[in-house]
This record gives C-alpha cells, structure tokens and sequence, in this order.
C-alpha cells in the first residue's frame, strides 16, 4: 500500500514539473505572430502578414477593389486619410490590405517646418488617426508623407517625418512605417538614410526612373527594404513635348508596353530587398488629360493595363482582352502633333484598331482644350469642344479647328462589347491668323 502511494506521489510530481517547464517555454515564446512583420533572410528583407512571406501585388485608388481582387491584386495604396474607415472595411471584406498614407503637409506648398505650433498641430492630429486605425484588419503598414521632399529646403521636415514615424512605432509596434520620396537623385535617400532612422521601408514614386532605382538605393546608401509606391504609363513629364512644350501622350497600347517592361525587369523579377509595388492608377482621374494614367475611363471600362496586371500578378491572361490602338493618323500621316493657323479647313483623322477576340468595337472622338490652370489641371476632366467633328462614332473622322487660338488634342476612343477601352490623342495648337 505504502509502495502504491509513493509511485502515485512521484507520478504527480513528474506531471506538476512538466506542466512548469511547458509553462515556462510558452512564456519565452512570443504570444502571437505581428499582422506585418520585417524579415531577413540572411540576403535581402521580404515582408511578412501573419508570418507568411507577402510581396505586394498592389495598385494605388479607392474604386474597383472587387476587380483589383479577381485579378490577382492584393493591396491597395491610399494617401490619406479621408474615407479612410469605409475603405479598409471594403479592403478587409474581399482580403485586401491597404498601405495606410498619413498626409504631411509639403514646404512647397507654404508649409513652414519653422512655425512649430503648426508643426505640433500637424503632429497630435496624425496621433489620432494612427490611435483610430492601428488594430484594423486591413492594415499593411503606414507611409509618413508623400513626395514631402520635393523643393524642400529645411532639413527640419526630415526630422519631422523621423518624429512621427518613431510616434507611429510607439502607438502602433504591429506595423511597418515607411514613407514616400521621388528618386530623382541620390541626395533625398541619403537625407532620409541619416535622419530619419526610424523608417522601416523607403517608398518611391519612380516612373520612368524605376529603371534607375538599383543605382540611386545604392548612391543613397540604403541597404534596407523598399517598395514602388507609385509606376505606370510614362508620366507628362517624361514623355517628349511639342515645340510650344505641351507633353506628347502615349498610346494605351504604348503604356501597356512600356509598363510590361518595367514591371516585368525591375519588380515581377524581384529585386533583393523590394517588398513589392503600387501601379497608378486603378481608378479614373484628370491629370493633364483623362486618360493618361488611368486603368478606367469615365464609365469604368477597363484599359490593357487591367489585362496585364492579371496576367503578372496570376500568370493567366483574361479571357477577353481590350482592343489594341495601334495607331492614329491624321490626314494620312502618323504625326504625333501639329501647328495650324486658325484659316485651316477640314481635316481628317484615322485610328487603326484591332481587337484580341475579334469583338465588334464602336468609338468615341472629342476635341478638348488642355488645362492650363490647376483646377482644370488635376480634377474634374474639361468638357469636349461641340460643332468641331462632323461624326464621332467610326474609325475615321473629319474635324475642323476651334477658332480661338490655344492648345488642344483630339481624342480617340475604341470599345468592345466586354466594357474594355482603347485610347489615343493627337496634341495640336491653333495659332493666331497670320
């Protein structure tokens, strides 16, 4: 009997200094994995969501999110944070994160880093909002400004955006910090490199200067992760100009090429250290035309760059493709733009379209002036100039000039029967009677 009760008595004290020991391992092991984590692998950083390896397939805008998803798209990039609620909630619905943009007012545009009660003002207001949205679902990471570097001349800013990313840290240890400047040279890295140390990730609205990304991370001495916060179609003012300096807008079937190069060379290909990026822009906007960057046009059909996307973020090419514009020409020749005097007759254009599946297609001309203010400039698209085409809904057209002396383009529209689009446009000015 007393044997069987000092068996029973060393069993139970076995099983009280396992369930310590088990105890004590749980405690040394963190209590749960961060939504987005930072991690090295011995080589280059990679991002992590719930510990799982996660490369931004993302496009910047608010609208079309249940197409972003079905064609592969995992992130969406905002700017900042008005709508910011309804918008992660939409994001967190279909599975989708969201690059959280906290705005940070620019010295270019008046803001003085000198006037510290503004500064302080700007400071608690960004406190709130990380206080508000740092335990939603949806959330990828935060990004501190954007372009806040431009034309700027005290360093003070830079300490700033240090400021409030190490604030965001405090509030918010769950999530990466990064913040976004143009690559135009290597100097804003470096400032960025030895003053704000307490950025995770460094963000780039590239363009055409993605192709000159490697050499300016490492003139700018920045060895940790980065992503493309903004690329897309050649930008206004990338793009060659006229004479009297108005930018020569690419076809949609020239942006489609050029962003197949870009992404496939310089992110699809997965550089060390970039953790992904952002195509601009998945929604429709007026910016110097309304049709240069956007994937939408005004009724929501979609341009090529929604196929390509589909085709790089899944590996399969939509079942329907839009329309390919192969050409514009105006009264025969393949000019790019032109001068006339206002005592020019008729004239007459010519696009030359085809479509992947051989669907029938109508179009859509219009004549508009070019913005030359920025309400117009960046925002509501101008209205088309009426009485100037004879007939606007076939391949071909004849148009007369405005009278009144300016700049304008002739735009081209193709649509198939799938709510897909084709664009291109013809700049041209109108000079005063000679």
């Amino acid at each position: 009997m007393r044997f069987r009760q000092l068996l029973l008595l060393l069993t139970l004290t076995c099983l009280l200094w396992s369930c310590s020991e088990s105890s004590g391992n749980q405690q040394a092991t963190p209590s749960k994995v961060k939504p987005t984590a930072i991690y090295h692998d011995g080589q280059s950083y990679q991002l992590l969501r719930y510990g799982k390896p996660y490369f931004i397939k993302g496009a910047g805008g608010v609208s079309y999110l249940e197409e972003l998803k079905a064609r592969g798209g995992n992130s969406v990039r905002i700017w900042d944070d008005l709508e910011a609620g309804p918008i992660l909630d939409k994001a967190q619905s279909l599975g989708l994160t969201v690059l959280f943009g906290i705005w940070v007012e620019r010295e270019m545009e008046g803001f003085d880093y000198h006037n510290q009660v503004a500064v302080d003002q700007q400071y608690a207001l960004i406190r709130k909002i990380v206080l508000k949205y740092r335990n939603h679902p949806a959330l990828l990471m935060w990004c501190v400004g954007n372009e806040w570097a431009m034309e700027a001349d005290n360093f003070r800013v830079y300490d700033e955006v240090n400021r409030i990313a190490s604030l965001i840290h405090e509030l918010d240890p769950d999530h990466p910090v990064t913040t976004v400047i143009s690559p135009d040279n290597a100097r804003a890295i470096w400032l960025v490199r030895k003053r704000c140390p307490a950025i995770d990730v460094l963000a780039f609205n590239s363009y055409a200067l993605t192709e000159k990304l490697s050499q300016f991370l490492q003139d700018g001495g920045w060895t940790k992760p980065y992503l493309i916060s903004e690329y897309g179609a050649q930008a206004y003012w990338e793009t060659p100009m006229t004479p009297w300096q108005d930018p020569i807008e690419p076809t949609s079937q020239q942006k489609y090429e050029y962003v197949h190069r870009i992404y496939r060379q310089y992110i699809g290909s997965r550089p060390p250290n970039c953790l992904g990026s952002y195509l601009f822009y998945w929604d429709f906007k007026q910016e110097e035309t309304h049709t240069w960057f956007n994937v939408y046009d005004q009724e929501g059909r979609s341009t090529s760059l929604a196929d390509l996307m589909q085709y790089f973020w899944t590996g399969k090419q939509p079942p329907n493709q839009a329309p390919t514009m192969q050409r514009l020409l105006v009264d025969g020749r393949p000019i790019l733009y032109q001068s006339y005097s206002s005592a020019s007759g008729l004239h007459r254009a010519q696009v030359l379209t085809t479509d992947p599946e051989g669907d029938s297609l109508t179009y859509h001309w219009e004549i508009k002036r070019r913005a030359k203010n920025s309400a117009d400039y960046v925002g509501t698209p101008l209205p088309a100039l009426e009485g100037l085409i004879t007939s606007s809904t076939g391949p071909s057209i004849t148009f007369r000039l405005p009278t009144k002396p300016g700049s304008y383009r002739l735009f081209a529209h193709a649509y198939d029967t799938h709510r897909h689009v084709a664009t291109a446009n013809f700049v041209f000015e109108v000079t005063a009677k000679q």
